[in-house]
């Protein structure tokens, strides 16, 4: 066994490898506290010919036994992956990819397994770290390391890899990979911060990483395999020369189509053609398909470089044009269209109560989730024939990014006690459907009446790069996305960021590049808010007449039994005698829920007489319970009794108590004191005195 290590905030950061699971290609033990990651990697001993391109899957996950937990459920198993563990592994393939080199055709699998979790918020963070030291050590060709850190903000001040109590307490809570070079992925979201914050959190990042990355170099020397070669895919030069001859020209003209079905089914033609004119007798359909596509992906590249043509002629800071609609749908509780070129989202907006939360069972322990985003695509948005399944991994990425940029201005429950569900249909596609969901969410949520803090838009940035030349494009298309050097997406209100995401193809990317691509994204996240704010600029007063009614009071907690009753036996008896739901919490917070108004007002007024507590000097129309020989015991609130003393009964001398009343009487008494003990005095004559009959408090029986 080999093992590395480095003190890193307060504790020990150690990697081994060499003890367990040594019949995968790498494999290691990363540690940091008390959460342990296994991180393992296995490639194919054959490369594969069917794959063009570097056929890698990443999994994640967690073992319920790591928290000392037994999973929920009939079978008491780990079943299929949770949304975090799917979203994690997207988290560590995102920086890993690129790394691995091009011609590395060797089907590959890295699986990260959280074998003990701790207190320190890090198992997605060691997965990366320890897939990259998996492949180090390895005999899978590596353009890394790559390490990773959390950055979160407090009070202005960056922390690193901040554990569970912290991170409720920041501004800003990122995911940055780097190599020792350059940024090569961000993940996150923030509460409205500038762009110069978002710069200098990757810097203060990158820096943190670079503390890391010398693990994995000595462990690579301690414990590293020889590297295998990749395989070669020849292409005849003569080849490339005739297929560029023959397409050249017209590529030029096809790539310049405006219409994404258009241009890719001509250029579809055209390498049919290509393959049927160069090998007429067959046998070198793929080599002709590879020098088509990379001259495509070169002539548009130079295209935007030196003439700063882009496929759809659009100038690389130009956004393509947009629509928006609000209302569509009579009954969803708020809807909204948002097309942006080819590209349309359509969202819908679901109001619902406490019950509706989504419980989530993890390591951390029980949650419950008031908003949702949930994100579709289906296969007619691109024009393609595929059966529908369930959400994939893109589908819960896409809608997890989208969510995390609407989240910052979704109201408190204080404000607004409603569960929220936002659903984004995807009906057509070609570049950023994830920012076109933010932008379609938002406009929905004010449709719906919901008071977010202020509209958010998302765009979708990329970059082509060629050694000291490159140009930033804003909004940019699935072409350029598949072709360019980075995606970069930003989600934001006027006044900051609420999300960002990068993924960056080549080595990295500089503070220059970064700084130039977030001013530029905050110029057309301001065009776009614009062109939002004219279908619809604030929330609407009212909810949608199909919504629930959603009515809150504070009680006191020492009156929630009260309310509640035994057994439930009083709750219940109000939602029956009105029709609402009633929801209670800890704090004393009742959520009256109701299809009218009539009836949430009804239900308030019952719990408003049950909780209510007697005033010294306020007259109450009480109801006779017990008859003693000195007086009569009176309830004036309900479970609440007062002494109506029999020298309090009558302006005149009476003998016996049951002379003027009896058991069952409602009678009007004033309270004239109430002792440290809380015992309650009270008096007939001082009620009749102040003349009472006119308005008196009710006891509620």
């Amino acid at each position: 066994m080999q093992k590395v290590e480095i003190e890193f905030r307060g504790k020990k950061l150690s990697i081994e490898t060499g003890e367990i699971a040594k019949q995968s290609d790498g494999a290691v033990l990363v540690r940091y506290g008390d959460t342990v990651v296994l991180a393992t990697v296995v490639a194919a001993k054959k490369p594969s010919e069917v794959f063009d391109f570097i056929p890698l899957t990443i999994d994640y996950q967690e073992k319920a036994y790591s928290a000392g937990k037994i999973p929920g459920g009939y079978f008491k198993r780990e079943g299929k992956p949770s949304e975090k563990e799917i979203l994690t592994s997207r988290l560590i393939d995102r920086p890993i990819r690129p790394l691995l080199p091009k011609g590395f055709f060797y089907e590959t699998q890295g699986i990260v397994s959280v074998l003990s979790y701790g207190d320190e918020n890090i198992a997605d963070i060691l997965g990366i770290i320890g897939m990259s030291a998996s492949i180090m050590v390895s005999d899978i060709p590596f353009n890394g390391p790559v390490g990773a850190v959390r950055v979160g903000r407090i009070d202005g001040n960056f922390i690193v890899n901040p554990d569970l109590s912290e991170i409720e307490k920041t501004d800003l809570n990122l995911v940055v990979a780097a190599t020792e070079e350059a940024v090569v992925m961000v993940e996150g979201g923030a509460d409205e911060v500038s762009e110069s914050v978002i710069l200098d959190a990757l810097q203060f990042s990158h820096e943190e990483i670079k503390k890391i990355l010398p693990l994995q170099h000595e462990l690579r020397k301690l414990a590293g395999k020889e590297k295998r070669p990749l395989l070669d895919v020849p292409i005849d030069e003569e080849m490339r020369q005739k297929v560029k001859g023959y397409v050249l020209e017209r590529m030029k003209e096809f790539i310049t189509i405006p219409g994404k079905q258009q241009r890719q089914a001509a250029l579809d033609m055209l390498l049919e053609e290509t393959i049927k004119h160069l090998a007429p007798e067959g046998g070198r359909e793929r080599e002709i398909s590879l020098i088509f596509n990379e001259l495509e992906k070169d002539l548009v590249r130079s295209m935007i470089l030196n003439e700063g043509i882009r496929a759809d002629r659009r100038r690389p800071d130009e956004i393509r044009p947009i629509y928006c609609r609000v209302g569509l749908l009579p009954r969803a509780h708020g809807s909204a269209l948002f097309v942006r070129g080819e590209t349309q989202a359509l969202a819908a907006v679901t109001l619902g109560t406490h019950e509706d939360e989504q419980k989530i069972d993890s390591l951390e322990g029980e949650t419950y989730k008031a908003f949702m985003l949930h994100y579709n695509f289906p296969p007619f948005s691109v024009g393609e024939v595929k059966p529908l399944r369930s959400p994939g991994r893109r589908e819960i990425g896409h809608g997890a990014l989208a969510e995390r940029g609407l989240k910052p201005v979704i109201p408190p429950k204080e404000v607004f006690p409603y569960t929220i569900r936002v659903v984004s249909d995807i009906l057509e596609s070609n570049g950023s459907s994830s920012m076109a969901t933010v932008c379609a969410g938002t406009l929905a949520l004010m449709d719906a009446g919901v008071p977010i803090k202020a509209p958010v838009a998302g765009i979708a940035m990329g970059l082509i790069s060629e050694r000291d030349k490159y140009t930033i494009l804003t909004d940019i298309l699935g072409l350029e996305d598949h072709l360019g050097d980075m995606d970069f997406k930003v989600t934001g209100t006027r006044d900051g960021i609420t999300a960002f995401q990068m993924d960056v193809k080549i080595s990295g990317v500089t503070r220059e590049i970064l700084a130039q691509a977030l001013e530029q994204a905050r110029k057309g996240r301001l065009h776009i808010l614009e062109k939002m704010a004219q279908a619809i600029s604030t929330p609407r007063e009212t909810l949608a007449p199909h919504a629930p009614r959603i009515y809150t009071i504070q009680i006191k907690q020492d009156k929630i039994r009260d309310v509640i009753g035994t057994g439930g036996k009083v709750i219940r008896g109000i939602i029956e005698q009105t029709g609402v739901k009633i929801e209670i919490e800890d704090s004393g917070l009742v959520n009256i829920a109701a299809t009218d108004e009539s009836s949430a007002r009804k239900a308030i007024e019952i719990i408003k007489g049950i909780v209510e507590e007697p005033e010294v000097g306020k007259i109450y129309l009480g109801k006779v319970k017990r008859i003693v020989d000195f007086g009569a015991f009176v309830e004036i609130l309900p479970g609440t009794e007062g002494l109506l003393h029999i020298s309090q009964i009558s302006h005149r001398r009476i003998a016996k108590v049951t002379d003027v009343l009896k058991e069952g009487d409602e009678v009007l008494v004033k309270v004239t004191e109430i002792d440290p003990q809380g015992r309650i005095k009270l008096s007939r004559k001082e009620a009749m005195k102040n003349g009472a009959e006119k308005s008196p408090a009710r006891a509620r029986h």
